[in-house]
């Protein structure tokens, strides 16, 4: 993916794509390009539009979906009622579940790793 990023990067700049560019960018991160991933990536987009690449791929992310029911449904039972006491209670398992998510978020990978 990585090598992918990099060919993007290069053909959308006004570089062209090629290895030694590819190269370029990913060492700009710290990363070390592998030169058999680099002509496969080349040789794969080598002829291609890549602005029609990128519209043909955003159309099967768009037919993937996404999530987001879970911020309805903790909604809803803070709406349902109840004790005094419960909405504080769930705004406080809200933020501790929030701190936990953003320790996790990156779960110990970079972009580049």
């Amino acid at each position: 993916m990585r090598h992918v990023c990099a060919y993007l990067l290069a053909a959308m700049g006004s570089n062209t794509a090629n290895a030694a560019n590819m190269k370029a960018i990913l060492a700009s991160v710290g990363v070390e390009a592998d030169d058999k991933q680099l002509e496969i990536v080349i040789q794969k987009f080598g002829n291609k539009n890549i602005e029609k690449v990128i519209a043909e791929g955003s159309a099967f992310l768009a037919a993937m979906g996404g999530g987001g029911g879970g911020a309805v449904a903790a909604s809803g039972t803070a709406a349902a009622g109840g004790g005094g006491d419960a909405p504080k209670a769930e705004e406080k398992k809200e933020e501790k579940k929030e701190e936990s998510e953003e320790s996790d978020d990156d779960m110990g990978f970079g972009l580049f790793d």
